[in-house]
C-alpha cells in the first residue's frame, strides 16, 4: 500500500516536470478559477435569507444545485450550469436513433461530420437555457427568492443566465481541447468539489454521536458505489475470435481477417 501511494506521488512529480502537461493543467485550472468566480456573481434582486431556506428544506434542488455546479444555490450567472448543453447532447443522441441522416453525420462523415453535430448540439442548448432560466426565476418568485420583476428585468435575466449558461459550455470545450479529461465533467466536478468544505463544516458542527452507525452506513455505501463506478467503467471482458480457415497445400491454416 505504501509502494502505491509512493508511486502514484512519483507520477505527479513527473507530470509537473514535463512543461507542456504542465501548462496544460495549469491552463485548465485557471479556467475552473474563472467558472468558481463567476459562480459567484448573483443575479439581480435575490433574497440570500429566503435562497437559503429553500435550499435547507428542498433536497431535490440540493443535488441540482450540484449538478449546476454551485451556481444554482447562489443564483448567479450561471445558475443553470451546463446542465442545458447535457440535456441538448442528450436529445441529439436520440435523434440520432429515429432519424439515420444524423447518425451517419456523426459516425460515417467523419471529422467534418462531428463538428456539424457538435454545432447543432450547441445551437440547441441556447433555446433550452433561455426556457429553464425562464421556468427557474418563475420557481424562484414563486418561493418567495425573488421579488417582482419587470419585463426589462426578466429580459436582462434571461440574457445573462442564458450567456453564462454557453460560456461555461465554451470553457467546457476548451478544457476538453487540451485532451486532459472532458471540460463537461471537470466543471461538474469543480462545482461539487467547491460545496465540499461548506458541507464537512455542517457535518462537523451537526454530527451527533447517536447517528455514528448512520454516518458509517452512508460511508460505506459512497465507498463501495465509487468501487462499482470504477469496475464497470475500467473492465473488459476477452472475446475468442474464431478465423476461417483455408486449406494450403494439404494444410488447414487460419487466415485472419
Amino acid at each position: 500500500m505504501v509502494w502505491e501511494y509512493k508511486n502514484m506521488l512519483d507520477k505527479i512529480v513527473r507530470i509537473f516536470k514535463i512543461k507542456e502537461l504542465r501548462n496544460k493543467i495549469l491552463f485548465i485550472l485557471a479556467l475552473l478559477v474563472v467558472f468558481r468566480l463567476a459562480a459567484n456573481i448573483p443575479l439581480p434582486g435575490v433574497d440570500s435569507e429566503q435562497l437559503k431556506s429553500f435550499f435547507d428544506s428542498n433536497q431535490l434542488f440540493g443535488m441540482i444545485n450540484a449538478f449546476s455546479g454551485s451556481g444554482l444555490s447562489n443564483v448567479s450567472i450561471v445558475l443553470l450550469g451546463v446542465g442545458p448543453y447535457i440535456t441538448s447532447s442528450i436529445i441529439m443522441q436520440l435523434l440520432t436513433m429515429i432519424f439515420p441522416a444524423l447518425e451517419k453525420l456523426q459516425k460515417e462523415e467523419g471529422e467534418a461530420g462531428r463538428q456539424k453535430f457538435n454545432m447543432w448540439t450547441r445551437w440547441i442548448t441556447v433555446p433550452l437555457a433561455a426556457v429553464q432560466t425562464f421556468a427557474m426565476i418563475n420557481l424562484l418568485k414563486s418561493q418567495g427568492v425573488m421579488g417582482s420583476l419587470t419585463i426589462f428585468d426578466m429580459i436582462t435575466i434571461l440574457t445573462v443566465a442564458t450567456a453564462g449558461t454557453v460560456f461555461l459550455m465554451w470553457l467546457g470545450e476548451l478544457i476538453t481541447e487540451k485532451g486532459i479529461g472532458n471540460g463537461v465533467s471537470l466543471i461538474i466536478f469543480a462545482g461539487i468539489v467547491a460545496s465540499l468544505p461548506a458541507s464537512v463544516s455542517q457535518m462537523v458542527a451537526t454530527f451527533d454521536s447517536t447517528d455514528f452507525m448512520g454516518y458509517v452506513l452512508f460511508l460505506a455505501v459512497g465507498l463501495i458505489t465509487i468501487a462499482g463506478v470504477v469496475m464497470i467503467n475500467e473492465g473488459q471482458r476477452n472475446i475468442p475470435i474464431s478465423y476461417a480457415k483455408r486449406i494450403r497445400k494439404g494444410k488447414c491454416v487460419e487466415v485472419p481477417p
